[in-house]
């Protein structure tokens, strides 16, 4: 559509993951999420358990959804306002609170004013002993949230803390371990000789969890390129000026990022389709948002419904859609 010129894709750096050393978990427990959220629409699973004995890296599906020597499942949040709201960490099952960490700060532990994190990664943590050698630990709570103490017995479900972002972390999550004695264990596929794959796993879970090898965080619409910072931080679905705005600019927050994947962002108006574009990636990414749009034509914007899409693709395959419906007037 003449009128309209295409503003500049923006590409953010890379988020750096925390690597952890944590605890494992006869008869197994049964465990449920260890954090209250429903998967896949306020939170996600960004690594699994690194089950690759090499320098690799390949989570329980075959995929590379990991980190080298990662020992635990990472249950995200997907910003800083979200893990200011609160959400609470859980109990994954009934058991007796072994230890407990709390006051260090909720800062990246890549910030050069992060404290000295040596024998201390897990940050605020809770470690709990369900009998027969095993144990689950949840770590990165918030500061000042834990609310049990050594030597209290805890319910499925029960509140341990919040999630938050200390010790070894660099964006909001709780990592959950599992271990039997000093064993790593991974909850999606308890037998750690067993090979890789989704078929017929058996795990620990009381509901099955549908494996997402990436996808999107958030969507949004501004009148230029937003920071990555603020989309870190966390921003609306739609944040534009009461004015005619000079541009329309969607974005997406996407994690999970492999090389060849294919981000789509579009806009359509009353008018049909105003453009889109799309970006490959050429490396992996845990986390990365992509930004593009259009400046206004000289009569401005006309009046009229608008819709704002993100699409995220993997072979061919659609991992994840979103879209945002809006009005100018």
């Amino acid at each position: 559509m003449t009128g309209y010129q295409e503003l500049g894709r923006h590409t953010a750096p890379l988020l750096v993951f925390g690597i952890l050393s944590l605890p494992v978990a006869a008869e197994a427990p049964t465990l449920g999420l260890p954090l209250e959220c429903t998967l896949g629409v306020d939170c996600h699973i960004q690594q699994y358990v690194d089950r690759d004995p090499g320098p690799g890296v390949q989570d329980f599906a075959c995929g590379n959804l990991a980190n080298d020597g990662h020992k635990g499942t990472d249950f995200a949040i997907s910003t800083l306002a979200d893990m200011g709201r609160g959400v609470p960490v859980v109990a994954a099952a009934p058991g007796i609170v072994r230890g407990v960490r709390d006051g260090m700060p909720d800062i990246d532990a890549t910030d050069p004013g992060a404290p000295d994190l040596t024998n201390r990664e897990c940050g605020n943590g809770v470690a709990i002993s369900h009998g027969d050698d095993w144990e689950t630990q949840y770590c990165h709570l918030r500061n000042a949230s834990v609310r049990v103490q050594q030597g209290q017995k805890v319910e499925a479900g029960e509140p341990l803390g919040l999630v938050g972002m200390s010790g070894l972390a660099t964006f909001p999550h709780v990592h959950f371990s599992v271990r039997k004695g000093r064993a790593v264990i991974d909850p999606f596929q308890p037998d750690m000789s067993a090979t890789c794959g989704l078929e017929t796993i058996p795990d620990l879970w009381q509901e099955a969890a549908t494996y997402r090898p990436g996808g999107l965080l958030q969507i949004g619409v501004l009148d230029r390129v937003p920071d990555y910072s603020e989309v870190k931080d966390g921003l609306p679905g739609v944040d534009l000026p009461n004015t005619a705005p000079s541009a329309l600019v969607v974005w997406g927050f996407v994690f999970g990022g492999d090389v060849d994947d294919e981000i789509e962002l579009s806009l359509a108006g009353p008018g049909g389709a105003l453009g889109s574009n799309v970006d490959t990636l050429e490396k992996r990414q845990p986390f990365l948002y992509r930004a593009w749009g259009k400046k206004a034509p000289k009569a401005g914007f006309p009046p009229g419904a608008y819709r704002a899409e993100v699409v995220h693709r993997r072979g061919g395959e659609v991992l994840d859609h979103r879209m945002v419906e809006f009005e100018l007037n």
